[in-house]
Protein backbone atom coordinates (compact mmCIF):
# COMPACT_ATOMS: atom_id res chain seq x y z
CA UNK A 1 0.00 0.00 0.00
CA UNK A 2 1.16 3.31 -0.91
CA UNK A 3 0.61 6.17 1.96
CA UNK A 4 1.19 9.85 1.50
CA UNK A 5 1.20 13.39 3.51
CA UNK A 6 -0.54 15.98 1.46
CA UNK A 7 1.94 18.58 2.97
CA UNK A 8 0.07 21.77 1.31
CA UNK A 9 -0.72 25.05 2.06
CA UNK A 10 -4.50 25.34 3.55
CA UNK A 11 -6.75 28.80 2.34
CA UNK A 12 -6.74 29.82 5.98
CA UNK A 13 -10.27 30.75 7.53
CA UNK A 14 -11.95 29.55 3.84
CA UNK A 15 -13.51 26.50 3.63
CA UNK A 16 -14.94 26.70 0.15
CA UNK A 17 -11.24 27.38 -1.39
CA UNK A 18 -10.38 24.85 1.18
CA UNK A 19 -12.29 22.30 0.19
CA UNK A 20 -11.01 22.71 -3.67
CA UNK A 21 -7.50 22.26 -2.35
CA UNK A 22 -8.38 19.35 -0.35
CA UNK A 23 -9.41 18.04 -3.63
CA UNK A 24 -7.07 18.84 -5.76
CA UNK A 25 -4.47 16.74 -3.23
CA UNK A 26 -6.95 13.52 -3.37
CA UNK A 27 -6.76 13.81 -7.25
CA UNK A 28 -2.95 14.37 -7.40
CA UNK A 29 -2.74 11.31 -4.52
CA UNK A 30 -4.95 9.16 -6.65
CA UNK A 31 -2.66 9.80 -9.87
CA UNK A 32 0.53 8.82 -7.77
CA UNK A 33 -1.12 5.53 -6.86
CA UNK A 34 -1.47 6.18 -2.85
CA UNK A 35 -4.41 4.77 -1.06
CA UNK A 36 -4.39 6.43 2.50
CA UNK A 37 -3.52 9.81 2.13
CA UNK A 38 -3.56 12.27 5.55
CA UNK A 39 -3.75 15.89 5.74
CA UNK A 40 -2.33 18.03 9.02
CA UNK A 41 -4.08 19.32 12.12
CA UNK A 42 -7.27 21.28 11.24
CA UNK A 43 -6.07 21.75 7.55
CA UNK A 44 -9.82 22.19 7.01
CA UNK A 45 -10.87 25.59 9.20
CA UNK A 46 -7.61 26.67 10.08
CA UNK A 47 -4.78 26.14 12.93
CA UNK A 48 -5.54 29.09 15.55
CA UNK A 49 -1.90 30.78 14.92
CA UNK A 50 -2.65 33.85 16.74
CA UNK A 51 -2.70 31.94 20.30
CA UNK A 52 1.14 31.43 20.25
CA UNK A 53 1.26 34.54 18.73
CA UNK A 54 -0.95 37.75 20.31
CA UNK A 55 -2.39 38.23 23.65
CA UNK A 56 -5.07 35.82 23.70
CA UNK A 57 -5.53 35.22 27.08
CA UNK A 58 -6.84 38.34 27.83
CA UNK A 59 -10.50 38.56 29.11
CA UNK A 60 -13.00 40.11 27.34
CA UNK A 61 -11.28 42.11 24.54
CA UNK A 62 -12.59 43.28 21.92
CA UNK A 63 -9.98 42.33 18.98
CA UNK A 64 -9.44 38.76 20.26
CA UNK A 65 -13.20 38.57 20.77
CA UNK A 66 -13.93 39.04 16.91
CA UNK A 67 -10.90 37.07 15.84
CA UNK A 68 -12.17 34.48 17.83
CA UNK A 69 -15.96 34.91 15.83
CA UNK A 70 -14.18 35.01 12.28
CA UNK A 71 -12.53 31.83 13.07
CA UNK A 72 -15.71 30.29 14.40
CA UNK A 73 -17.48 31.11 11.47
CA UNK A 74 -14.47 29.94 9.30
CA UNK A 75 -15.44 26.25 11.30
CA UNK A 76 -17.26 23.40 9.16
CA UNK A 77 -19.98 21.21 10.86
CA UNK A 78 -19.71 17.41 10.14
CA UNK A 79 -23.01 17.42 8.16
CA UNK A 80 -21.94 20.43 5.64
CA UNK A 81 -21.66 20.87 1.91
CA UNK A 82 -17.59 21.07 2.47
CA UNK A 83 -17.33 17.53 4.41
CA UNK A 84 -19.45 16.14 1.46
CA UNK A 85 -17.47 17.25 -1.41
CA UNK A 86 -14.43 15.87 0.01
CA UNK A 87 -16.33 12.35 0.78
CA UNK A 88 -16.95 12.02 -2.80
CA UNK A 89 -14.04 13.06 -3.88
CA UNK A 90 -12.65 10.14 -1.61
CA UNK A 91 -15.21 7.94 -3.22
CA UNK A 92 -14.77 8.82 -6.72
CA UNK A 93 -10.87 8.43 -6.77
CA UNK A 94 -10.66 5.64 -4.38
CA UNK A 95 -8.33 7.03 -1.75
CA UNK A 96 -8.97 6.64 1.81
CA UNK A 97 -8.10 10.05 3.24
CA UNK A 98 -7.81 11.31 7.05
CA UNK A 99 -8.57 15.15 7.22
CA UNK A 100 -8.32 17.33 10.47
CA UNK A 101 -11.05 19.79 10.77
CA UNK A 102 -11.98 22.91 12.70
CA UNK A 103 -15.70 21.43 13.47
CA UNK A 104 -18.22 23.61 14.86
CA UNK A 105 -21.09 22.18 16.45
CA UNK A 106 -24.54 21.64 14.46
CA UNK A 107 -26.54 21.66 17.52
CA UNK A 108 -25.24 21.76 20.62
CA UNK A 109 -21.70 23.79 20.71
CA UNK A 110 -22.82 25.69 18.09
CA UNK A 111 -20.47 28.26 19.60
CA UNK A 112 -17.56 26.17 19.90
CA UNK A 113 -14.77 24.46 17.77
CA UNK A 114 -13.24 21.36 18.29
CA UNK A 115 -10.83 20.06 16.87
CA UNK A 116 -11.65 16.88 14.62
CA UNK A 117 -9.60 13.85 12.78
CA UNK A 118 -12.24 12.84 10.33
CA UNK A 119 -11.40 9.18 8.77
CA UNK A 120 -12.92 8.84 4.86
CA UNK A 121 -13.67 5.09 3.71
CA UNK A 122 -13.96 5.20 -0.16
CA UNK A 123 -16.87 2.41 0.53
CA UNK A 124 -18.35 3.89 3.40
CA UNK A 125 -17.66 7.64 3.83
CA UNK A 126 -17.08 8.98 6.84
CA UNK A 127 -16.18 6.37 9.30
CA UNK A 128 -14.97 8.31 12.44
CA UNK A 129 -14.80 11.71 13.68
CA UNK A 130 -12.08 11.75 16.76
CA UNK A 131 -12.00 14.99 18.50
CA UNK A 132 -9.11 16.15 20.45
CA UNK A 133 -8.92 14.52 23.57
CA UNK A 134 -6.97 17.76 25.05
CA UNK A 135 -6.21 20.57 23.28
CA UNK A 136 -2.36 21.55 23.89
CA UNK A 137 -1.61 25.02 26.38
CA UNK A 138 -3.08 27.54 24.65
CA UNK A 139 -5.54 25.93 21.74
CA UNK A 140 -7.70 25.38 25.32
CA UNK A 141 -8.64 28.76 24.80
CA UNK A 142 -10.22 28.70 21.27
CA UNK A 143 -11.00 24.78 21.41
CA UNK A 144 -13.46 22.55 23.32
CA UNK A 145 -12.24 18.97 24.44
CA UNK A 146 -13.01 16.04 22.69
CA UNK A 147 -14.47 12.37 23.74
CA UNK A 148 -13.21 8.95 23.27
CA UNK A 149 -16.33 8.20 20.13
CA UNK A 150 -13.43 8.33 17.62
CA UNK A 151 -10.94 6.49 19.26
CA UNK A 152 -11.34 3.71 16.22
CA UNK A 153 -9.57 2.11 14.46
CA UNK A 154 -10.24 0.74 10.91
CA UNK A 155 -9.64 -1.67 7.89
CA UNK A 156 -7.92 0.45 5.09
CA UNK A 157 -7.08 -0.28 1.64
CA UNK A 158 -6.18 -4.08 1.20
CA UNK A 159 -7.21 -4.69 4.92
CA UNK A 160 -4.57 -2.82 6.40
CA UNK A 161 -5.53 -1.49 9.47
CA UNK A 162 -5.26 2.39 10.35
CA UNK A 163 -5.97 4.93 12.84
CA UNK A 164 -5.08 8.27 13.72
CA UNK A 165 -4.45 11.27 16.62
CA UNK A 166 -4.16 14.93 16.76
CA UNK A 167 -0.61 16.46 17.34
CA UNK A 168 0.41 16.07 21.39
CA UNK A 169 -2.47 13.26 22.24
CA UNK A 170 0.16 11.15 19.84
CA UNK A 171 2.22 12.18 23.59
CA UNK A 172 -0.50 11.06 25.66
CA UNK A 173 0.33 7.03 26.84
CA UNK A 174 -3.06 5.97 26.99
CA UNK A 175 -4.29 7.22 24.13
CA UNK A 176 -1.39 5.53 21.76
CA UNK A 177 -2.27 2.63 23.98
CA UNK A 178 -5.99 2.41 22.80
CA UNK A 179 -4.75 2.74 19.24
CA UNK A 180 -2.71 -0.17 19.20
CA UNK A 181 -4.70 -2.26 20.92
CA UNK A 182 -7.37 -1.56 17.94
CA UNK A 183 -5.16 -3.70 15.59
CA UNK A 184 -2.84 -0.86 14.05
CA UNK A 185 -0.85 -1.45 10.98
CA UNK A 186 -0.53 2.04 10.13
CA UNK A 187 -0.78 5.32 12.82
CA UNK A 188 -1.60 8.52 11.56
CA UNK A 189 -0.36 11.24 12.94
CA UNK A 190 -1.91 14.25 12.00
CA UNK A 191 0.12 18.14 13.50
CA UNK A 192 -0.22 21.63 12.59
CA UNK A 193 3.19 21.92 10.85
CA UNK A 194 6.51 21.77 12.42
CA UNK A 195 9.70 19.33 12.63
CA UNK A 196 10.37 19.86 16.18
CA UNK A 197 7.19 18.11 16.75
CA UNK A 198 7.47 15.74 14.22
CA UNK A 199 10.84 14.40 14.38
CA UNK A 200 10.73 11.97 17.79
CA UNK A 201 7.24 11.06 18.52
CA UNK A 202 7.17 9.92 14.71
CA UNK A 203 9.89 7.67 14.96
CA UNK A 204 9.04 6.68 18.61
CA UNK A 205 5.05 6.01 17.69
CA UNK A 206 6.71 3.57 14.86
CA UNK A 207 8.74 1.79 17.40
CA UNK A 208 6.62 1.65 20.67
CA UNK A 209 3.70 0.41 18.46
CA UNK A 210 5.40 -1.61 15.71
CA UNK A 211 3.52 0.19 13.07
CA UNK A 212 4.15 2.22 10.32
CA UNK A 213 3.92 6.26 11.97
CA UNK A 214 2.51 8.32 9.08
CA UNK A 215 3.07 12.42 10.53
CA UNK A 216 1.51 15.07 8.04
CA UNK A 217 1.74 18.67 8.95
CA UNK A 218 0.88 21.89 7.17
CA UNK A 219 2.66 24.78 5.85
CA UNK A 220 1.18 28.19 6.49
CA UNK A 221 2.09 31.32 5.97
CA UNK A 222 0.83 35.03 6.64
CA UNK A 223 0.23 35.45 3.35
CA UNK A 224 -2.23 32.11 3.95
CA UNK A 225 -4.34 34.22 6.39
CA UNK A 226 -6.97 37.13 5.19
CA UNK A 227 -6.19 40.48 5.27
CA UNK A 228 -9.33 41.41 7.17
CA UNK A 229 -8.47 38.76 9.73
CA UNK A 230 -8.76 41.63 13.17
CA UNK A 231 -5.05 39.82 14.44
CA UNK A 232 -3.31 39.69 11.54
CA UNK A 233 -1.19 43.07 11.21
CA UNK A 234 -0.51 42.68 14.45
CA UNK A 235 1.29 38.70 13.99
CA UNK A 236 2.66 40.78 10.73
CA UNK A 237 4.24 43.22 12.73
CA UNK A 238 5.52 40.66 15.01
CA UNK A 239 7.55 38.91 12.37
CA UNK A 240 9.09 42.28 11.24
CA UNK A 241 6.60 43.29 9.20
CA UNK A 242 6.93 39.82 6.90
CA UNK A 243 3.52 39.45 4.86
CA UNK A 244 5.24 35.83 3.50
CA UNK A 245 6.86 34.85 6.29
CA UNK A 246 6.11 30.56 7.30
CA UNK A 247 4.47 30.27 10.86
CA UNK A 248 4.34 26.57 10.50
CA UNK A 249 7.00 24.54 8.11
CA UNK A 250 5.45 21.43 7.83
CA UNK A 251 7.74 18.56 8.84
CA UNK A 252 5.60 15.21 7.43
CA UNK A 253 7.63 12.59 7.64
CA UNK A 254 7.07 8.49 7.53
CA UNK A 255 8.97 5.99 10.64
CA UNK A 256 8.88 2.09 10.02
CA UNK A 257 8.12 -0.39 12.58
CA UNK A 258 11.71 -0.59 13.84
CA UNK A 259 11.99 2.70 14.39
CA UNK A 260 13.99 3.92 11.71
CA UNK A 261 12.82 6.72 9.10
CA UNK A 262 11.07 5.93 5.56
CA UNK A 263 10.89 9.23 4.98
CA UNK A 264 12.70 11.95 6.92
CA UNK A 265 10.96 15.30 7.99
CA UNK A 266 10.33 17.41 5.00
CA UNK A 267 10.64 20.71 5.42
CA UNK A 268 9.19 23.93 3.66
CA UNK A 269 8.12 22.08 0.38
CA UNK A 270 4.48 21.76 -0.63
CA UNK A 271 4.64 17.85 -1.77
CA UNK A 272 3.04 14.55 -1.35
CA UNK A 273 5.26 12.90 0.92
CA UNK A 274 5.10 9.45 0.21
CA UNK A 275 5.90 5.40 1.07
CA UNK A 276 5.20 2.38 -0.16
CA UNK A 277 4.59 0.00 2.91
CA UNK A 278 4.70 -3.62 3.46
CA UNK A 279 2.30 -5.01 6.37
CA UNK A 280 4.91 -8.48 6.84
CA UNK A 281 7.96 -5.77 8.07
CA UNK A 282 4.79 -4.78 11.28
CA UNK A 283 4.66 -8.74 11.23
CA UNK A 284 8.08 -9.12 11.56
CA UNK A 285 8.40 -6.86 13.56
CA UNK A 286 5.94 -8.05 16.17
CA UNK A 287 8.34 -10.96 17.08
CA UNK A 288 9.60 -9.45 19.83
CA UNK A 289 7.21 -7.07 20.89
CA UNK A 290 3.72 -6.64 20.61
CA UNK A 291 2.45 -3.87 23.06
CA UNK A 292 -1.10 -4.98 23.39
CA UNK A 293 -0.63 -8.78 22.91
CA UNK A 294 2.00 -10.71 24.17
CA UNK A 295 4.37 -8.61 25.30
CA UNK A 296 1.25 -6.65 27.78
CA UNK A 297 0.13 -7.75 30.97
CA UNK A 298 -4.08 -7.62 31.53
CA UNK A 299 -3.86 -9.31 35.07
CA UNK A 300 -1.92 -6.27 36.08
CA UNK A 301 -2.27 -3.34 33.92
CA UNK A 302 -6.00 -2.16 32.11
CA UNK A 303 -6.97 0.12 30.65
CA UNK A 304 -10.99 0.59 29.43
CA UNK A 305 -12.02 3.38 26.92
CA UNK A 306 -15.47 5.36 26.58
CA UNK A 307 -16.01 5.66 23.74
CA UNK A 308 -19.88 7.10 24.01
CA UNK A 309 -20.42 10.40 21.89
CA UNK A 310 -20.44 12.98 24.97
CA UNK A 311 -22.70 16.77 24.06
CA UNK A 312 -23.85 19.01 26.99
CA UNK A 313 -27.52 17.81 26.16
CA UNK A 314 -29.39 14.75 25.83
CA UNK A 315 -32.78 15.44 24.09
CA UNK A 316 -35.48 12.83 25.11
CA UNK A 317 -38.52 12.72 22.78
CA UNK A 318 -40.08 9.55 23.89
Amino acid sequence: MRIAAAQAHTAWNDPRRTTEIVTDWIEAAAAAGVELLAFGETFLGGYPFWVDETSASLWNDAVQKRSFAQYLSGAVELSGPELARIVECARDRRVFTYLGIAERGSGPARGTVRCTLVAIDPDKGVVSEHRKLMPTFGERLVWGTGDGHGLRVHAGPGGVNVGGLNCWENWMPLARAAMYAGGEDVHVAVWPGSARNTDGPTRFLAQEGRVYALSASTLISLADVPDDFPLKDEVVNRHGGDREHLLYDGGSCIAGPDGHWVVEPVIGDERLVCADVDVDKVREERQNFDPSGHYSRPDVLELRVHRRRLDAVDFDDS
